[in-house]
């Protein structure tokens, strides 16, 4: 019988299937969990705030709390839009805290929307970072105040592109002790 996989990421609108297929296997040797990609979800138009010509984060961690996904552990959405929370100019991401449900942002983490040249390998890496982090918020992991840590809070890209992709000993000690119980 095939193993239920413990990671579910969650297209939402139009997302490149080769970041998917990225995603799907780093954050399996990241977590050591089967992952598995779901249909993708059409962006809720509710969400776009015009004023700002971004989305509402809060709406879109709504659209996947509200899924049906008893087999997942843990669901992982990716948008390619623009994204802010109230407080904040932009997110690159968002979680319930201690919950299952997670997404990341894509346009921020891309070169080009700074007016730089894309560099493929570097967007991966920056994403592969953002989708550790937010997943490590599901387990209870707050910020972690190591600059390397992949839990350090990222106020800027340049933060993103500082810290590694992994957890530091002490966030890596509570990841176990929250992920097997």
């Amino acid at each position: 019988m095939k193993e239920k996989p413990a990671i579910v990421l969650v297209p939402i609108g139009v997302v490149p299937a080769d970041l998917l297929d990225y995603l799907t296997r780093s954050l399996a040797m990241i977590f050591g969990f089967p992952c598995e990609i779901a249909p993708s979800l059409p962006i809720p138009i509710a969400a776009y705030d015009r004023r700002r010509g971004q989305y509402r984060g809060d709406d879109i961690l709504r659209l996947l709390i509200g899924l049906e996904m008893p087999q997942a552990r843990r669901v992982l959405g990716i948008i390619d839009a623009d994204c802010y929370t109230p407080g904040l100019n932009f997110i690159f991401g968002q979680a319930r805290m201690r919950g299952r449900d997670a997404f990341i942002a894509l346009p921020r983490l891309r070169q080009s929307f700074y007016g730089l040249p894309e560099d493929e390998s570097l967007f991966q890496e920056r994403v592969l970072k953002e989708a550790v982090h937010e997943l490590g918020h599901t387990y209870g992991l707050d910020h972690c105040p190591n600059p390397k840590c992949v839990m350090h809070f990222s106020n800027s890209l340049r933060d993103t592109d500082v810290k590694d992709a992994a957890f530091c000993g002490r966030c890596q000690t509570l990841w176990k002790h929250a992920s097997s119980a």
